[in-house]
């Protein structure tokens, strides 16, 4: 069929870092996200759109990370929840911290600042590692969309195995537009 080959992205195929990180967040067979949209990784929401992942909007960080440290109770698979930068980190920082204390898998995904405004206290702007670095089993920002494949891999994996806990992806927010 000549029209799904054209719209089936392949290896060769710019993609945003936000299309990227969906499309792989559907290989590693995530079928639901919790998240409060935030304007931090509005290319992510935007691949989204036409995802077979169903996305529960919730009203408040800390509830959406509990959400998705419960899902990963149950399941056994990582909890996939999103989130926006600062405070919208610091609120969900609950869920993470349940999830570190019970075992239970979990990927955070939070928005950052672009790379361009690290360290310069930019708007919302927190250290990730320092914030979380106690209650995750691993803390990593995503800075080349290239390797948003082997990154989410390596979440999905540290987050399962051994004693499972929750891991924290920072995604600056022109990573995300960036195509690669």
């Amino acid at each position: 069929n000549a029209m799904s080959s054209e719209t089936t992205p392949t290896p060769s195929t710019p993609r945003t870092g936000g299309q990227i990180l969906v499309d792989q967040l559907v290989l590693h067979g995530v079928r639901h996200i919790f998240c409060v949209p935030g304007e931090s990784y509005l290319a992510v929401l935007d691949a989204l759109h036409d995802a077979p992942i169903e996305l529960t909007v919730c009203r408040q960080e800390g509830g959406a990370a509990m959400m998705a440290e419960v899902q990963g109770k149950l399941t056994g698979q990582p909890g996939i929840c999103f989130v926006t930068r600062g405070p919208g980190a610091t609120n969900a920082s609950a869920g993470v911290h349940i999830a570190h204390q019970d075992s239970t898998p979990m990927i955070l995904f939070v928005g950052q600042v672009g790379r361009g405004m690290m360290g310069r206290e930019a708007f919302q702007e927190l250290d990730y590692s320092a914030v979380f670095g106690t209650m995750a089993k691993w803390v990593v920002q995503i800075d080349d969309p290239a390797r948003v494949p082997e990154l989410v891999s390596r979440a999905f994996h540290v987050a399962t195995s051994g004693r499972p806990g929750p891991v924290v992806i920072a995604l600056p927010e022109d990573m995300l537009t960036e195509a690669a």
